[in-house]
């Protein structure tokens, strides 16, 4: 089947956000006095759940029995306050896309394949994004944004990847995603597709052996090459 559209992950597999994320959740755990702080080495623990409020809720449910718990209702506030942090951090315009990422947009671009988003996170950090490494609102980029907040479950259920597929109106057989999680490779090849992993560094030291294509980024990773994928061709 020929090669039609490219489905990006956001966080870790378009640039490497999470340190931002990390920070933000820091910041907005201070300012509600929280004695909580997320460590690079807790946080790569806690990425093993996808979603911003269903990780506090996973931290929370490591606290102690005694420790205050906080409601569904401040944990959506808490979390509100931290996308607003971390949108302010990319206004910096300091975050950069990974290596050979925005060459393959473009590429793919000129050669009319269409582009899409799925992921874990929601539109305002999706915009944020865009704005900061293309300038750029989310749809003047992607053709098709499927988020985290507009399904009923989140990786590694296929279900974002199964929302792009159906914006997009293609079969799984006619693209390629790229995600950079082992929770973000199940969901994709849940949803029937071929998968390129480039692997972040907070996701280094998981089993990507589903995947059709590891490697450290996607310079030199041309459009025939991921049409070999989608014959079972693996590039080398």
């Amino acid at each position: 089947m020929t090669l039609k559209a490219l489905i990006f992950d956001v966080d870790g597999t378009l640039a490497e956000t999470e340190e931002a994320h990390r920070e933000a959740f820091n910041r907005v755990f201070v300012e509600w006095g929280l004695d909580w702080h997320w460590s690079q080495p807790l946080y790569r623990d806690l990425l093993q759940t996808t979603g911003g409020k269903e990780r506090i809720r996973a931290w929370q449910d490591r606290l102690p029995n005694d420790a205050p718990r906080l409601s569904d209702a401040d944990i959506a506030r808490i979390h509100l306050e931290k996308t607003a942090i971390y949108t302010g951090i990319l206004a910096t315009g300091e975050l950069e896309l990974r290596t050979g990422v925005a060459e393959l947009i473009e590429a793919a671009r000129a050669e009319g394949l269409r582009l899409a988003v799925a992921t874990t996170t929601n539109m305002p950090n999706v915009a944020a994004l865009t704005r900061c490494c293309w300038n750029a609102a989310p749809f003047e980029v992607f053709d098709v944004i499927a988020a985290g907040d507009e399904v009923d479950a989140k990786k590694p259920a296929p279900d974002v990847f199964e929302l792009a597929l159906e914006r997009l109106g293609l079969p799984p057989g006619a693209c390629i995603a790229f995600e950079d999680s082992l929770n973000g490779l199940i969901s994709a090849r849940g949803a029937g597709l071929r998968v390129v992993v480039t692997p972040s560094i907070y996701t280094d030291d998981q089993d990507f052996s589903q995947a059709q294509l590891v490697t450290g980024n996607l310079a030199q990773l041309g459009l025939g090459d991921l049409a070999a994928l989608l014959a079972d061709e693996v590039a080398q």
